[in-house]
């Protein structure tokens, strides 16, 4: 293997997008087989109770990697540009500022919420059999939690510049030693000694910051373009400009992940008031919808680099046939997916919880009614993945805010008094039609294209049709796109 910088500017748009999200959706398979792994070795050994704990801790970790987040995303839009524009200086001084600012923010979180893990738990009415398992559990993550961004950080840079290989070579050495040591440690071997809970959150400790350090001197030796030289270590020193850009920028997209993840505890804190067996049914029933997003997860990604590049270049006629090709992969990929969980809904689910657990029953139940949503919010996830490549982060902030804040939640913990926890599965069906409505209107209608993540980007053409290239580089005729992760 070796860290290279691929042309997302030229060739067929269909298999250049396919051939960088298969690495992304390859890592998105292992992360998610790594947290099922984990989940199989708590549900089936210490019990729904830890499994419980686990799935509350899992969303504290998701709305932490919100506050920081945005400025990878926004690093890897700029360093996607400035590749577009063969501005190779320029993506070193973005890597060399944002990695700065990432480390700082990841730490000051990761500070805060050691400091604070108690108090929580308990705003979010974890039940209390949990709470025990569930501190032991974060703080050991929130001991990570730096090295885990900067490995998160360092991924999508290289995906700006094009190199999704070289983060999937890292995740999978990442996810081998998670789950090889997580029985070690959650049992004991030798002279080690059981840590149960905490164990397992050790193990993704160890995992993440050895195969950090490992990709770092990959990088290294191989000596990647995005790395500066002796002389130009001075890239470190973070540039005002680009910071301003990076918060500016990465704040609102950093917000979007804080609108998903906040109405995740808000949504578990609603579950959570019908015990146990339906906390631990949700929390395996959000393993599986991790699958059924992943495609959509790494078209978005695939998207978002790829027409960064192309923007950077000025080609954007390219970014709207991006746009369709990868709206129609997520509605054959997506799709397939979630057809595949209907059919073996509860074998799937039999996985991770024991036989005769009447948590089985209500997971089931609960992908009836929510898992088809994934199709409708993928189509989302990859028309924001376009619009955000040009600098456009307001509106699909703003998009979120209304489909989960004003639609989903209201319904969710309004209308249990009628309809009890149907209503809390309902609203995801409902949330994710109001943002695809919104999103394809804003892509038509909206001024995205006029965007700009900092200045001296290229003007749009002024005659650039929406969407009307003859051909999409996959055989398929280009259409108008009809239209980012719901959990």
């Amino acid at each position: 293997m070796s860290p290279s910088r691929q042309d997302l500017t030229t060739g067929p748009i269909g298999s250049t997008l396919l051939k960088f999200s298969l690495p992304v959706l390859g890592g998105n398979v292992l992360q998610s087989l790594n947290a099922s792994v984990n989940a199989i070795w708590v549900g089936h050994y210490l019990g729904e109770a830890a499994l419980t704990a686990t799935s509350n801790a899992n969303i504290i970790l998701f709305f932490l990697l919100g506050v920081v987040f945005g400025v990878g995303i926004a690093t890897t839009i700029l360093v996607g540009q400035s590749v577009g524009r063969k501005d190779i200086a320029q993506a070193r001084c973005v890597v060399g500022t944002g990695s700065v600012f990432f480390i700082v923010l990841s730490v000051i979180a990761a500070v805060l919420g050691y400091v604070f893990t108690p108090a929580i738990f308990v705003a979010m009415g974890t039940p209390i059999e949990a709470q025990p398992l569930a501190i032991s559990y974060l703080r050991v993550i929130f001991i990570a939690l730096p090295f885990m961004f900067f490995f998160s950080f360092v991924m999508m840079a290289l995906r700006g510049a094009g190199d999704s290989r070289t983060p999937f070579y890292f995740m999978a050495l990442s996810v081998l030693l998670d789950i090889v040591l997580n029985p070690v440690f959650i049992f004991g071997v030798g002279p080690l000694p059981p840590l149960g809970i905490a164990g397992s959150a050790l193990a993704t400790l160890i995992a993440q910051l050895v195969s950090l350090v490992a990709m770092l001197v990959f990088l290294v030796k191989r000596g990647h373009f995005l790395l500066p030289t002796r002389k130009e270590l001075s890239v470190f020193k973070p540039k005002p400009a680009l910071l301003r850009t990076l918060v500016a920028k990465g704040l609102p997209m950093g917000l979007q992940m804080v609108v998903i993840s906040s109405s995740a505890i808000v949504m578990i804190s609603l579950v959570n008031t019908y015990g146990t067996d339906t906390t631990a049914a949700y929390g395996v029933a959000s393993q599986l919808w991790t699958y059924v997003q992943m495609p959509a997860l790494a078209l978005g990604a695939g998207v978002s680099s790829m027409a960064a590049q192309n923007v950077g270049a000025g080609l954007w006629n390219r970014v709207d046939r991006i746009a369709t090709v990868g709206v129609g992969l997520n509605l054959v990929l997506t799709g397939a997916l979630a057809v595949v969980l209907y059919v073996f809904n509860r074998h799937s689910l039999g996985i991770f919880l024991p036989d005769g657990t009447q948590a089985i029953a209500i997971a089931q139940h609960i992908n009836l009614i929510v898992v088809w949503s994934f199709v409708a919010f993928g189509v989302t996830i990859v028309l924001f993945g376009v619009v955000r490549a040009t600098g456009a982060v307001y509106a699909p902030l703003i998009i979120l805010f209304i489909s989960i804040w004003l639609i989903r939640l209201p319904v969710a913990s309004l209308l249990q008094e009628r309809f009890g926890a149907d209503a809390i599965w309902w609203s995801f069906p409902l949330g994710a039609m109001v943002s695809l409505v919104l999103a394809a209107g804003y892509y038509r209608y909206g001024g995205w294209r006029n965007s700009r993540m900092a200045a001296g980007a290229p003007e749009p053409e002024k005659a650039t049709p929406v969407a009307q290239a003859p051909e999409t580089g996959m055989g398929m005729p280009a259409a108008a796109p009809a239209v980012p992760r719901q959990g």
